[in-house]
């Protein structure tokens, strides 16, 4: 087996061209496996050369010779020679699979794993099609191309070199009109590999975009047969097939006269070869049995020409394929510990849970000013507030308004553009990112949970957690009716992102999973606005008593949760501008009061409609 752990700037062949320096890390881990598809490559390729020389031996010697004198000494060494090949060939070949594999496997992990590390801000920048293109699209172009066509390319390139080295030692002029339609070959191959490389590439793109509308439609079916949109849906959706079956046959049409025109001049040289190599073998300069060889090399040696070209752009084109795939690998988070805090705290992969300190939950934002990576315009601007132990901070404002600018900065998914925020008096930045997450309790809008089961869920936060603990969380919140109600119980899978179960079944396990963590802090992002009112209620004061003597932030959604919250911000057009308590607020009519009494009046607008 390869050694996967020795470093690849001592081992790695040198891949230059095409963009292939940056695979450097990735083959050179596997030197012994590249050097094995060198090798095969090597000997096969030669083997294959020397075949048409038993055929030349057969008809000189026993043929036209007309006697069978040394056929079963000839007969075995053939076959010995053939099984020889094979047995390379395999060799070969398997070696070009083991080391796709390997290179996809390191490549996509390397790729996930560095998802892992990066901020918010780049998956608020990125599309996850783009990023599932990244990880998966590229990085199987890559490890297919390097794998495969430069062995195939080494075979082809030793063949066509190693049959034209013997034609010339046969025969030179008749070697000369094989040779002759070579360079033919190559501007016919150089000419329509460019043209199927770019219709194959438009295509991509349509299918693309009929990819894009079959997962609209699926997903959109509610919404389509709502606003009565299917026959749109379905004449575009027409659109793009039919422009999909148009590139196709165009791209069949140019492959199709490719590979016409490359048997055309495969013709042509078993034709000169037949002509001219007829007539001096009347002549008696040239045995039958060379005359077949020439017929071999010639049906033979454009096929190898042909293969080298699309291998060729094949390497070019991967060039795009691989600086995706290493800006991925490359981009930098912009949240980031430094190389000391990980020193003593670890990392996400290698926390250090030994040195970590209890987090109290005193929180303080000194002079922040914030604005967000892509953005101009401060959302923040020498904002400071004091959050002691236990505090509740609840912030509103209208949908869109930015209320999770605070939240995002105390939980460090975003840094201050200038300021600190202090966790129990320290500048967030000198502990570690891990260890402010694992001391957080978050409960986000919509609810997400991972494919497997529920007990798996509820213990993502914390493995180690008892049944007891379980229990307790779960009814905490009063999510042990869910439980109850599914057929196998904590063992029951939830189907991918939780699709089996309502989202306010979600929501609950999602609450019960933060708590069962036993955060310092506490966060939740208008967490029970996908819950019934009467589910609200009923886990409302279950809440209120888990946030005792933690700090929490409530993002809220209904005003009437938070009347007890010790301090609350009100946001507006990204800025804070009211804080106080409910009841001072509400004193100074601005626009929380505005915005409690139009919910108000909806509340019993609706009360009275039931």
């Amino acid at each position: 087996m390869p050694n996967e752990t020795k470093t690849a700037e001592t081992a790695a062949p040198k891949l230059r061209f095409f963009g292939l320096g940056k695979l450097r890390p990735y083959v050179g881990r596997y030197k012994g496996l590249f050097a094995t598809m060198v090798v095969c490559t090597i000997l096969v390729g030669t083997l294959n050369v020397l075949t048409p020389l038993f055929q030349r031996y057969a008809i000189d010697n026993f043929i036209a010779e007309k006697t069978l004198d040394g056929l079963a000494a000839f007969i075995a060494l053939y076959v010995v020679f053939i099984a020889a090949s094979c047995v390379l060939d395999y060799f070969g070949t398997f070696s070009c699979c083991r080391m796709e594999m390997y290179l996809l496997r390191d490549m996509r992990r390397t790729a996930f794993n560095h998802l892992q590390t990066l901020s918010v801000s780049y998956f608020n920048q990125n599309s996850v099609g783009r990023l599932h293109a990244r990880v998966m699209s590229d990085t199987g172009v890559i490890g297919s191309t390097i794998a495969w066509d430069i062995y195939q390319s080494a075979f082809n390139i030793i063949y066509a070199i190693g049959s034209a080295a013997v034609m010339f030692a046969l025969d030179p002029i008749l070697a000369l009109c094989v040779l002759v339609i070579v360079p033919i070959v190559a501007l016919v191959s150089v000419y329509f590999t460019r043209r199927l490389t770019k219709l194959h590439r438009e295509r991509r793109e349509i299918n693309s975009e009929i990819t894009g509308g079959f997962n609209e439609g699926i997903t959109g079916a509610a919404t389509s047969k709502a606003l009565a949109v299917e026959q749109k849906l379905d004449d575009d959706f027409y659109k793009r097939t039919d422009a999909m079956k148009r590139k196709g046959q165009r791209l069949g049409h140019h492959r199709a006269l490719f590979s016409s025109l490359i048997a055309f001049a495969a013709s042509v040289a078993l034709a000169l070869v037949l002509w001219y190599g007829g007539v001096i073998t009347q002549k008696g300069v040239i045995m039958i049995g060379t005359l077949s060889v020439f017929m071999t090399y010639a049906q033979g040696i454009v096929e190898p020409i042909q293969w080298s070209v699309d291998a060729i752009a094949d390497l070019i084109s991967i060039k795009v394929n691989i600086e995706r795939f290493t800006a991925l690998t490359e981009s930098e988070s912009d949240v980031k510990d430094t190389p000391e805090v990980i020193e003593k705290y670890g990392d996400c992969f290698n926390e250090k849970r030994e040195n970590w300190e209890k987090l109290d939950g005193d929180i303080e934002f000194d002079d922040v000013s914030f604005k967000y990576p892509d953005g101009e315009e401060y959302i923040l601007e020498h904002f400071s507030l004091k959050v002691p132990k236990g505090t509740n901070v609840a912030i509103v404002g209208e949908t869109g308004a930015g209320k999770s600018t605070l939240v995002n900065l105390v939980c460090r998914f975003f840094e201050p553009t200038e300021g600190r925020v202090l966790i129990d008096g320290r500048d967030a930045r000198e502990r570690s990112v891990q260890w402010l997450h694992s001391n957080i309790g978050y409960v986000l809008q919509t609810p997400h949970l991972f494919s497997g089961t529920v007990r798996e869920n509820l213990l993502y936060g914390r493995e180690d957690a008892t049944d007891a603990e379980l229990d307790a969380a779960v009814k905490s919140v009063n999510a042990d009716g869910v439980i109850a109600r599914l057929e196998k119980g904590y063992d029951t899978p939830v189907g991918e992102g939780g699709n089996t179960l309502s989202t306010g079944e979600k929501q609950l396990l999602s609450f019960a999973r933060a708590i069962l963590v036993d955060p310092a802090i506490f966060v939740l992002d208008e967490a029970t606005s996908s819950i019934d009112t009467l589910t609200e209620k009923m886990i409302q004061s279950a809440i209120e008593k888990l946030m005792q003597d933690r700090t929490s932030f409530v993002i809220a959604h209904r005003l009437s949760t938070i009347r007890s919250a010790d301090v609350i911000l009100v946001v507006d057009g990204g800025k804070i501008t009211e804080r106080g308590t409910h009841e001072e607020l509400l004193k100074a009519r601005g626009a929380y009061y505005d915005l409690y009494i139009k919910q108000f009046r909806e509340e019993q607008q609706s009360a009275a409609n039931e």
